[in-house]
């Protein structure tokens, strides 16, 4: 079974950053890493699911001509509105929506999936990540990068994540690099 909606509502409400991206040490180093990380110096169009706060949002804007980012949690997606536009950044958009919710583009270069997939149950993994894959064109970049921890509001773990990535024809892993909390790693689309 999939995280509830419902949960992240409530952790929202109960705090303005529940995971403390704007200053934990782990997630600023691990943002580092995953923008340090991306092969392409400039790239168009970035699509960034399940963004939160907008800390990494406001990151990749440096690497990317247009932003767009997502959370289904509203409370969330306007502490990032807030964040990015406080940052003067234009080419960013971020909106309330689910994952696979249509959005501006008809494809994207780069495709950020950091610390969201975990939230989706084993079965239905596969599904989801082919329906995010077909929204990157041919040669784009997708960087996924999950905790290896365990919490019970994951319906799996992020190995189960990393490996169903694996597992697709269409994807040639380019950096893998793991850390006793994370791993990160970088695929082209063929």
């Amino acid at each position: 079974m999939s995280t509830p909606g419902h949960y992240f509502e409530s952790v929202y409400a109960d705090s303005a950053d529940p995971w403390d991206f704007a200053g934990s040490w782990y997630e600023l180093r691990r943002y580092g890493l995953l923008v340090a990380s991306l092969p392409e110096r400039r790239y168009r169009v970035c699509f960034e699911p399940a963004c939160s706060v907008g800390v990494l949002t406001e990151s990749l804007a440096a690497r990317c001509d247009e932003v767009h980012a997502v959370d289904v949690v509203d409370a969330a997606a306007e502490r990032a509105r807030r964040r990015i536009s406080r940052a003067g950044l234009a080419h960013v958009s971020v909106r309330t929506a689910d994952a696979l919710a249509p959005w501006p583009r008809p494809a994207c270069d780069l495709l950020v999936l950091s610390e969201f997939l975990y939230y989706t149950a084993a079965d239905r993994l596969d599904a989801l990540i082919g329906d995010l894959l077909r929204l990157v064109e041919s040669g784009g970049t997708v960087v996924a990068c999950h905790w290896l921890g365990r919490s019970e509001d994951h319906a799996c773990h992020g190995e189960d994540v990393h490996a169903a990535l694996a597992r697709r024809d269409e994807l040639q892993r380019l950096v893998h690099h793991r850390e006793e909390g994370f791993l990160l790693e970088v695929f082209r689309r063929a």
